[in-house]
């Protein structure tokens, strides 16, 4: 049975909303802003700082590839930096967390490359949620964005979650072949969250089904 769902996004697209709707619909526990918070109790640090550091690149890598495209040399890092939390310390922990989320099961993740560190788990069922960039700017205005903030995020967040999930997992985003549904929330949320119950009961009836038919045939 699937105890897990990840649900990856587009920028704009509802994701996380529908996450937690599903999750209460579930009665499961929701990982997405509790994430955050976990792994800034856990480095001792803000959760401002986890927030800079969520689905991104760290700072530092992009400064040191402008270093090579430019061919300048840059002498300012400074020696603490090494030391501070950072991407790579943050997904060093996200690998950790998650392990723990998906021993306990009954969760619904959001982001942070979940897909990607549960791909090997069969109880984990991976959802990706897309959208036209115009239900995007429809949402977030909606949430009270500027229609300038709103195509400044939808044009900026997910190129950073492309460098994300390259430069950690070295793979494309999205990698099609991951997830179990990929649905344009166009639809509207009701008949997402729907379309994401009924694909896991039928995957569920699908591969149990399948098992019991098998264990009466050899009985």
């Amino acid at each position: 049975m699937f105890r897990i769902v990840t649900i990856e996004r587009e920028f704009g697209s509802g994701g996380g909303a529908i996450a937690a709707q599903l999750s209460r619909q579930l009665g499961w526990k929701l990982w997405d802003q509790q994430l955050t918070r976990e792994i800034a109790e856990r480095a001792q640090v803000s959760e401002s700082a986890v927030a800079l550091c969520d689905e991104r690149v760290d700072g530092r890598f992009y400064r040191l590839a402008k270093t090579f495209w430019r061919g300048s040399y840059e002498r300012s890092l400074p020696l603490a930096s090494s030391h501070a939390f950072d991407a790579d310390r943050m997904m060093a922990m996200v690998g950790e967390i998650m392990g723990t989320i998906a021993e306990e099961g009954n969760a619904v993740i959001v982001g942070r490359g979940a897909p990607f560190f549960l791909r090997e788990r069969s109880d984990t069922f991976r959802v990706f949620t897309y959208a036209p960039h115009e239900e995007k700017m429809k949402r977030l205005l909606a949430i009270g964005k500027t229609a300038a903030e709103a195509e400044e995020l939808v044009d900026t967040i997910d190129r950073e979650r492309i460098a994300y999930i390259k430069h950690y997992f070295n793979a494309d985003w999205p990698t099609r072949t991951l997830y179990h549904l990929m649905i344009n929330t166009v639809i509207g949320d009701e008949n997402v969250l729907g379309a994401i119950t009924n694909a896991m009961k039928m995957l569920e009836s699908k591969t149990y089904g399948s098992r019991e038919t098998t264990l009466h045939t050899v009985r």
